[in-house]
């Protein structure tokens, strides 16, 4: 989201961020930051604007659902004051919960301007799948909201061709619908090993299997813990670990259970303009999710970053995340909660001579040039924006800012 606005901004348009307080994944509000405190940045010349809300926490549902809540309630209250410019188009950048579009909806009501709404995560479907609601009513009930959100939309983008059939289910129109990939920020590239600004004697000697980011319960975690144990005879293989979320403590626990403290090794979070680095020194990048019909259809972000680093992929992933590593060639896939073929597949690539995986990589990156190429991305969605917004201004009966 950061590099989206930031984009927009160096491409001439005036971008303007309505947010929350940053909590994630700690669950606690970042250092400075309050319910008054920090209210107003700028951002590179991007004017942030944040509202107050619940943090997070660490592993509580109830305070998830209240971080949910009161975004919305607060962006409700307060978006209508505070966000008083004269706006082409309202763009929601929805990961989760889609329930941050709310606010949007009131502003696109009261500025009377398009609503674009960018779906990452589909809704109730992700939800239902990390098992945090199993309630047939509440899903229902968040099933009805969502119909509301996207009624209310002008346009929706999606991050995988596989979403739009589960969005026209909700009663949207194909013409609304369009498929519009992620990219790269450009920190990812590829890092010559001469350059690398990481201290790599922090790293297990070895062949290093890395993955990056959210440890949390759609990731699959059980699979790459027990595929970690069924190869803790190879010494040589070490699984690399660069991120935090709430199954971190999980993974720890069974780390010490299973005595993988020598080939199972967590590094915490680094900064994304280091990640770069760190994948340098990986032998293969890991993006694993777990086995559900949802997430078959899910492209995961950090497929792009791995391919614009120029690195050897493992997907351990059903579906279209699969198949674009396998039509890109760019690595090795299995199937998604299946531990034994996760297992094979490191092995195999661990076989594979360094030349080998360094053509994968490449391979990568040439696809990622192809198709997930930022500026003409972005060139894409201006479009859209402009059509929308003169479209808009003559149902409005009004001109065009």
């Amino acid at each position: 989201m950061n590099d989206l606005a930031l984009s927009l901004h160096q491409r001439g348009h005036d971008v303007e961020v309505l947010t929350g307080i940053p909590n994630y994944p700690e669950g606690k509000f970042f250092s400075g930051y309050g319910f008054f405190k920090k209210t107003r940045q700028d951002y590179h010349g991007v004017k942030v604007i944040r509202v107050p809300l619940i943090p997070r926490g660490k592993s509580s549902n109830l305070k998830l659902i209240l971080n949910y809540l009161s975004f919305v309630f607060f962006g409700v209250l307060i978006a209508p004051f505070v966000c008083r410019g004269k706006y082409d188009a309202v763009f929601v950048y929805e990961t989760s919960p889609i329930l941050m579009a709310i606010p949007a909806i009131l502003l696109k009501k009261i500025r009377k301007m398009p609503l674009i709404l960018y779906v990452l995560d589909l809704w109730p479907e992700s939800i239902s799948a990390v098992g945090a609601i199993k309630s047939p009513t509440i899903l229902n009930g968040v099933s009805k909201i969502v119909r509301f959100i996207y009624k209310h939309c002008d346009q929706i983008l999606v991050s995988s061709p596989g979403f739009i059939n589960r969005i026209k289910v909700h009663g949207v129109e194909e013409s609304r619908i369009n498929y519009w990939p992620q990219w790269a920020e450009d920190n990812y590239q590829i890092i010559p090993q001469e350059k690398i600004a990481v201290n790599s004697e922090e790293m297990p000697a070895g062949f290093r299997v890395m993955f990056a980011g959210n440890i949390g319960a759609a990731q699959g975690f059980e699979t790459i813990i027990e595929a970690a144990d069924q190869l803790k005879n190879h010494p040589a293989i070490h699984w690399v670990i660069l991120g935090d979320g709430r199954m971190k403590p999980w993974v720890e626990e069974q780390i010490r259970l299973r005595k993988l403290e020598n080939t199972v090794h967590l590094l915490g979070r680094h900064p994304m303009e280091m990640m770069s680095h760190y994948f340098a020194l990986a032998d293969v990048l890991l993006v694993s999710l777990k086995k559900d019909p949802i997430f078959a259809l899910t492209i995961p972000a950090k497929v792009q970053s791995y391919m614009a680093c120029g690195r050897p992929i493992l997907a351990c992933l059903d579906g279209a995340g699969a198949s674009v590593v396998e039509e890109a060639e760019a690595g090795v896939s299995c199937p998604a909660d299946n531990h034994e073929l996760l297992a094979e597949a490191v092995l195999k690539m661990f076989n594979l001579t360094d030349s080998q995986r360094t053509e994968m990589g490449l391979r990568g990156r040439a696809y990622f040039e192809k198709h997930f190429a930022r500026n003409i991305l972005l060139l894409q969605l201006e479009q859209w924006m402009e059509s929308l917004s003169q479209t808009y201004c003559r149902q409005e009966e009004i001109k065009p800012w």
